[in-house]
């Protein structure tokens, strides 16, 4: 009866209410999602996601993995310590022409060991009259 108590109220527990306790590290990322918008062909293709490790403890990133070659992310070699700021870099491949979503897979010591983020966009060809420069646009959709 006392093992059934103990599970129950550990599953009644908040993300929040788990973190609070949790003595390693965290990530937070200013966002999730980068939207590259419409884009020239052969244009830069590179984007930063930023985050910040908001755990008690140092962050290490073991490995960062494109979903495919035209993906190529760039992790931080150096752990991150608490409180500080770290970079993932994406450079795409825009010499593809059309939409593209993509996912770049982090694993970490985190609390979430896994995390996957996403840049999404569309590359357009070359010489097509209707380019304008849309900036990229950073959001927290998915």
């Amino acid at each position: 009866m006392f093992v059934g108590l103990l599970t129950q109220s550990m599953q009644g527990q908040t993300k929040e209410e788990i973190l609070k306790d949790f003595t390693g590290p965290v990530f937070e990322f200013e966002n999730e999602v980068i939207d590259y918008g419409e884009i020239a062909a052969n244009s830069d293709g590179n984007r930063v996601f930023k985050f910040k490790n908001v755990g008690k403890s140092p962050l290490i990133i073991s490995q960062v993995k494109g979903s495919c070659g035209c993906t190529v992310p760039t992790k931080p070699e150096k752990p991150i310590m608490p409180g500080e700021t770290g970079e993932i870099k994406v450079k795409y491949a825009t010499n593809r022409i059309g939409p593209f979503s993509k996912t770049v897979t982090i694993t970490s010591n985190a609390y979430e060991d896994t995390k996957v983020l996403r840049i999404k966009g569309r590359v357009l060809e070359e010489g097509t009259a209707d380019i304008e420069k849309k900036k990229s646009v950073v959001s927290d959709t998915n």
